[in-house]
């Protein structure tokens, strides 16, 4: 185990200067880009200051100091949780976001089960049925799907189950069952659509090998060789489309949660930005690095288990 944690300290070092260049390059644009933040924010509130009040906040907020102190003392709030305060709502916006991830996590962790449960057995079925009729369909399904954009998915499906049928809300009601199912399907219909064509790929590859062929000489069921060699070695790639896809899904799915009015990360980013709540913007871009990083951090362990070379590696290092 002391390999391990030496493999995971390592990756956990490499990735501190990628968080801290992601933070500076997002303050410098908001910095030099955003405007006066004393007039943002009052204005965001319905507010008007003269000309000097402006002076004088910006003077005890320490917005006259130059940039690079700015940034630093940012920063130094931000290791200790403390990410400012929201223009708009009065709220730390440390609390203001941790208030909207239990919901994210829930639409995120739906859409990606959904996502496992449609994508891997028709991309394995249309592998091994590779030419045949049901492949030719599950691939021009899967093209079609891939090509639509979520907002017009989210519409048809809006139309479809909630307008005709009547049996969703078309914009959500809290949290509950019927109002998960519909930002659920959008989302998970899109990625599904994707990693289909990608999972068939995988298997096609990989039954092509000498090892598959051997296995089949010997009177090895088909049924074991998928399950038990060919889908291991294939887990590494589908583990990392999975990790990239649910730190999307954290980082904020904001079109289709907005289209839903679906209370989470995305929805209110984008009604930050329509705001100019600079403090909430800059925390959902930090956010959104930090989620990629962590979930990259898991895949990157998850290898460590599922692929012998890489402990076999760290043997001979000295």
């Amino acid at each position: 185990m002391s390999k391990l944690y030496k493999y995971i300290f390592k990756r956990l070092l490499s990735l501190i200067p990628i968080l801290i260049g992601i933070s500076f390059i997002s303050f410098a644009l908001i910095y030099f880009t955003g405007g006066d933040a004393v007039a943002v924010r009052y204005e965001a509130i319905g507010g008007v200051l003269s000309p000097e009040l402006i002076s004088q906040k910006r003077e005890e907020l320490g917005l006259n100091r130059p940039f690079i102190i700015q940034y630093l003392d940012w920063l130094l709030g931000v290791l200790k949780g403390d990410m400012g305060i929201s223009y708009v709502s009065g709220k730390p916006v440390f609390i203001y976001i941790l208030s909207k991830l239990p919901n994210t996590l829930l639409l995120s962790a739906a859409s990606l089960i959904v996502t496992i449960l449609i994508s891997l057995p028709l991309g394995i079925l249309s592998a091994i049925k590779s030419d045949s009729i049901f492949d030719h369909i599950i691939k021009t399904v899967s093209f079609i799907g891939n090509s639509l954009p979520n907002f017009f998915v989210a519409l048809v499906l809006s139309y479809i189950l909630a307008l005709r049928l009547k049996l969703l809300p078309v914009i959500s009601q809290g949290t509950g069952i019927k109002s998960l199912i519909l930002p659920t399907l959008t989302l998970s219909l899109a990625m599904s659509a994707k990693y289909i064509r990608q999972i068939r790929a995988l298997v096609i590859a990989e039954l092509s090998k000498p090892y598959v062929i051997g296995a089949r000489a010997r009177g090895i069921k088909e049924n074991t060789i998928i399950f038990f060699n060919v889908l291991r070695l294939t887990s590494l790639t589908i583990i990392t489309l999975m990790a990239l896809s649910f730190g999307s899904l954290l980082g904020g799915s904001a079109i289709v949660e907005n289209i839903f009015m679906w209370d989470g990360i995305g929805k209110l980013a984008i009604e930050s930005i329509n705001l100019r709540d600079y403090p909430v913007i800059l925390a959902y871009v930090l956010w959104m690095a930090f989620i990629y990083v962590f979930v990259n951090l898991i895949a990157d362990i998850s290898y460590y288990f599922l692929d012998p070379r890489l402990r076999l590696g760290g043997k001979n290092e000295k």
